[in-house]
């Protein structure tokens, strides 16, 4: 029987027969490769490095200031009717480069530039997604794992617990708490909103997390780590605990997609970010009597809310693609280069 050439596969073995050629690859570097080679998912992350780093630098963060002239509280002289001066066609000033106008995307009816205020909408769109991205992995991870690793009473207790945290409505709840914070307080604010909506959407990671150690605990090298004698501690976070990653990290993602959605509900129905602060639900929600008259204050916001969910799922998908063994496509590729070279 011949062999492809550079490996000891056959080369009439089935798909399903294959395997990835890895001599003097790391685990790292082959799923980095597997995740670079997916157009869609690196597309997806261009595109959301691009949102960011607009957001941050256009109107400043951290108290650095950002290269656009306006910020979200300014109140500039209201021209052209608040109507948006964007053009499809961008007019060009000689050496001062392109001229889009004094409010690319609109002012309001008192002539807050629209722009600002939707790049401080998607700065505290991101800051939310990021810290829930945060404590889900955190929590979701140490739950499930040490219910996975321990069994017993301890899984029985945690799973019970996450079992109540499960049939607790969020969205419900972080109306609850938006509305105690906005009678007792100045409304929950951006990082008072990501940890109450971070501390109950990690159920799902939990149970992920759990299953993957369920399985992990009775490999072999498990065995080898507790007969030299490892703590159980560096047995779940040093042996257990790198070989899950990839479940820690594709949850995580498409979990963080999912909060900027509910964040923008819960901004949309008042009970989340609050003025004076700005939110791209709270943009939405402030501008909707004005829907049938100015639409670009609606389009704006929703265009930005759209493209990061989608980006990040996108990215999500990609990782996971990345971290799958089950993946062939990559594999095949791989093997078709070794055969034509």
């Amino acid at each position: 029987m011949s062999l492809i050439a550079g490996t000891d596969l056959p080369e009439s073995a089935p798909p399903e027969e294959t395997r990835e050629v890895t001599q003097g690859m790391s685990q790292g570097r082959l799923i980095w490769k597997r995740f670079i080679s997916n157009g869609v998912a690196m597309t997806a992350l261009g595109f959301f490095l691009f949102i960011v780093v607009l957001s941050l630098t256009a109107t400043g963060a951290f108290g650095i200031p950002g290269w656009w002239k306006y910020t979200y509280t300014d109140l500039p002289k209201l021209l052209n009717g608040g109507a948006p001066t964007l053009s499809l066609i961008p007019e060009w000033l000689g050496g001062d480069g392109i001229h889009l106008g004094e409010h690319p995307f609109g002012q309001t009816l008192i002539g807050i530039d629209y722009f600002a205020m939707t790049m401080r909408g998607v700065q505290n769109s991101l800051i939310v997604m990021f810290i829930i991205g945060i404590l889900v992995a955190v929590i979701g991870t140490v739950i499930g794992a040490v219910a996975g690793y321990y069994r017993g009473w301890v899984e029985s207790v945690l799973m019970r617990f996450t079992d109540l945290i499960i049939v607790i409505p969020v969205i419900v709840l972080g109306a609850v708490v938006g509305k105690i914070a906005s009678e007792h307080f100045k409304g929950l604010g951006v990082l008072g909103l990501s940890i109450v909506l971070g501390l109950f959407l990690w159920t799902g990671l939990a149970r992920l997390v759990r299953g993957e150690f369920l399985t992990l605990r009775e490999r072999e090298y498990v065995d080898a780590a507790r007969v030299s004698g490892a703590r159980d501690a560096r047995i779940i976070f040093r042996h257990i605990l790198p070989n899950a990653i990839g479940v820690v990290i594709v949850t995580t993602t498409l979990v963080m997609a999912a909060a900027i959605l509910l964040e923008t509900g819960l901004s949309f129905l008042g009970f989340g970010i609050r003025s004076p602060d700005v939110s791209l639900g709270l943009i939405i929600s402030q501008n909707q009597t004005a829907f049938s008259t100015r639409p670009y204050l609606f389009i704006w916001p929703g265009v930005f809310i759209v493209a990061i969910a989608l980006s990040v799922n996108f990215i999500g998908d990609g990782l996971r693609d990345a971290f799958d063994p089950r993946q062939r496509k990559f594999v095949a590729r791989k093997m078709k280069e070794r055969v034509e070279s």
